[in-house]
């Protein structure tokens, strides 16, 4: 209740802050972004791509999950995006350290975590590509001045300034499937600030995820519904000071094909940021997050006739609550260095009905806990002539505390279960190195090494799942993740608008986390209870190891209209494991390609824009033990735009234009799941201002 009641505070400072404005005086040159402090020089040392707004505003399924491919090795969990896959299985990773339904990338809006407090999966439908100026995203762990958790990078979302949204900016498209795909936005500007309204409805009939030839009677097309909103004041509140405050909520619902099988996903979040940008720039930043998700779960026959729920996890209330502060002394134009701190505490807990006996529940679990980390960091970067290097380092205090698990009997209120796990506490120093020499004007070699870590989840720590008949223990003594990084690369520019970068890596992951077979069904099994035939059961476990080495290369290029950009990533990850995982050694990690491939071709002639993107994924196991494979994918999408007036274009999109087959998993007695298939949008595009 303290958490919920602090972010209730934070909402209601949005409106007296707009207010705030006077009239253009002293100071007025100075222009109000909304953004945080200036960019790092450092940065030249790090593997990063940086997509635009034109680019994120011409894409096919015009969904964030979709921009994110354009970064060959940035990947979920699965291969369905946010209108078909469970939201639990949305975590992302990079450079092929392993599927995890947890995140282990670090995503920020605006400085702001995202990860879900309780379960560290990201909820795209809140994310509308209309409300997005860029997307940042840095390969490589350590990123320690952005906070705790980059593994493997991250991704820097920044909303758009008014400059590109324009006064009022609209768009509805009408799609495959009875789809409805709606966002708008509205910004007002004033002398001293700015504040922006928007808003994104996005609705489907859905398509039948189960392939073809395996479905039954039961089975039947997953529809979802889905709706975000967002309020935005960035005022300046003195010379050289500028205050930002965001609201945002989204609702998420969607269902996975059969009757008991829907889901629901809400959440609100409301920050408040200060950045100073005179001679000593700082930052200050507070923020509050709340989240509920509510999922069922169902069993099918082997005929695939009759189905019946199994579990239905009622609530999953979460909030999270975390502050920054960051300082950069004026030590002069070419040495930047940034020091502060910043402190995140979640807590959340399941909440299930579940051992259903005559289609009604006949037990109830709860099940949660509390995690914390507090750090100090500072990262510096320095230029010498052609040469740039930057160093940075962390230190966090983790806490994981209050866990339980709880399971009664319904009628009776009898206990079954009531475990207390122990409070633990630890610290983990972190950070990053890097060289960048400019070798010729249009050549720079770069070099970097970095450690990073990632707490468990509360999702990972406590609570038990079942994906079909297969089911996965939690595990409350799971420790940290720990990776450690090494990585050359060159950048070139050959031509003017024509960029080219290459980079080799290898990591090592340490006491990572997967979900580990521990025994086939039909039988009971600890942590989750009965398992039927068919089905597989899993714990969850910290590996030895998984060990990744890989190669990634970017290019992109304009050349008078057309434009084209290409991205390729491949990696050999193994998995190191001994005692109960022994078996996996040297396996592929789960859910984890060799290739990921994505190549945009285009042309602009006058009002008009048409371009195709060409993605490609190698095949992959569902599995940790390698024996349910996926087949390779390849899908080709399409987006035309015509300017009809100054202020409103036509505009057509496709997805997956030749209906490749995109396996997105595999469950009990090798049921074959898909991800979307061909959609076609046709629509309008409003911009006035």
């Amino acid at each position: 209740m303290t958490r919920i009641a602090l972010l209730a505070l934070l909402i209601p400072i949005t409106a007296p802050a707009w207010a705030q404005r006077e009239a253009e005086g002293a100071g007025s040159d100075v222009v109000v972004t909304g953004r945080g402090l200036a960019g790092r020089p450092g940065d030249r040392a790090f593997d990063i791509v940086t997509i635009d707004r034109e680019r994120i505003g011409r894409n096919a399924a015009n969904r964030l999950e979709s921009v994110l491919a354009d970064v060959a090795g940035l990947q979920q969990f699965r291969r369905s995006d946010s209108r078909s896959a469970n939201p639990t299985s949305q975590g992302i990773s990079l450079r092929g350290i392993g599927g995890n339904a947890s995140s282990r990338a670090l995503l920020l809006l605006d400085g702001v975590p995202q990860a879900d407090p309780f379960g560290g999966w990201v909820a795209f439908p809140a994310y509308a590509t209309g409300r997005l100026g860029e997307v940042r995203v840095t390969r490589g762990g350590g990123s320690g001045y952005l906070g705790a958790g980059a593994l493997a990078g991250t991704i820097e979302l920044e909303s758009a300034t008014p400059a590109q949204l324009g006064r009022v900016e609209a768009a509805g498209f009408h799609g495959s499937r009875e789809s409805v795909d709606a966002q708008g936005a509205a910004t007002l500007e004033r002398g001293r600030g700015f504040a922006t309204l928007s808003g994104a409805y996005a609705r489907g009939d859905g398509f039948t995820p189960i392939v073809a030839e395996r479905r039954g009677p039961v089975d039947r097309a997953a529809p979802y519904e889905q709706a975000s909103v967002a309020v935005r004041g960035v005022v300046r509140i003195a010379p050289a000071t500028e205050l930002q405050a965001n609201v945002t909520a989204f609702t998420d619902r969607r269902e996975r094909g059969t009757a008991f099988t829907a889901n629901r996903s809400e959440g609100a979040d409301a920050n408040l940021r200060v950045v100073g940008r005179g001679r000593w720039g700082w930052s200050v930043l507070a923020y509050g997050q709340t989240r509920a998700f509510a999922s069922s779960f169902a069993a099918v026959n082997a005929a695939r006739t009759t189905v019946s729920r199994t579990l239905d996890q009622y609530n999953t209330p979460a909030t999270g609550l975390g502050a920054r502060l960051e300082v950069r002394p004026p030590l002069g134009e070419r040495i930047d260095l940034r020091l502060g701190g910043d402190w995140r505490d979640v807590e959340g807990r399941t909440q299930e009905n579940f051992t259903f006996v005559d289609a009604a529940p006949t037990r109830r679990r709860l099940a949660g806990g509390e995690n914390r980390t507090i750090g100090v960091f500072a990262d510096g970067g320095v230029e010498l002539g052609r040469v740039t290097l930057t160093l940075g380092g962390r230190i966090d205090r983790w806490r994981i505390a209050d866990g339980f698990l709880g399971e009664r009997t319904i009628a009776t209120g009898a206990v079954l279960t009531d475990q207390r796990f122990r409070d633990r506490s630890g610290t983990e120093a972190t950070g990053r190195a890097g060289v960048a020499w400019r070798a010729a004007d249009a050549v720079t070699l770069r070099a970097a090494a970095y450690r990073g870590w990632r707490l468990p989840t509360l999702n990972e720590l406590y609570r038990p799942f079942r994906v079909g008949p297969d089911a996965v223990a939690a595990n409350a003594e799971l420790s940290p993740e720990r990776l450690d990084g090494v990585e050359a690369g060159v950048t070139a520019t050959p031509a003017s608008g024509v960029t080219l970068s290459a980079t080799l890596f290898h990591n090592r992951l340490g006491n990572a986390i997967a979900n580990v077979t521990a025994g086939q069904g039909p039988g009971t099994f600890p942590g989750v209870g009965f398992v039927a035939a068919g089905g597989v059961f899993r714990v969850r476990r910290n590996l030895d190891a998984i060990s990744s080495t890989g190669l990634e290369v970017d290019a992109s290029a304009t050349l008078g209209q057309a434009f084209a950009r290409a991205s390729w990533s491949h990696v050999d990850p193994r998995v190191q494991a001994s005692g109960p995982a022994g078996a996996l050694d040297g396996l592929r990690p789960a859910q984890t390609p060799r290739d990921l491939v994505s190549g945009t071709v285009g042309v602009r002639e006058g009002r008009a824009v048409v371009s195709t993107t060409l993605r490609h994924a190698a095949g992959q196991f569902e599995d940790d033990a390698n024996t349910r494979r996926l087949a390779p994918a390849t899908t080709l999408d399409g987006y035309a735009s015509l300017a009809v007036t100054r202020t409103l274009a036509l505009e057509a999109r496709g997805e997956n234009l030749f209906d490749e087959r995109v396996e997105a998993g595999i469950s009990g007695a090798d049921l074959v799941e898909r991800a979307t298939p061909r959609t076609i949008w046709l629509g309008l595009r409003l911009r006035i201002g």
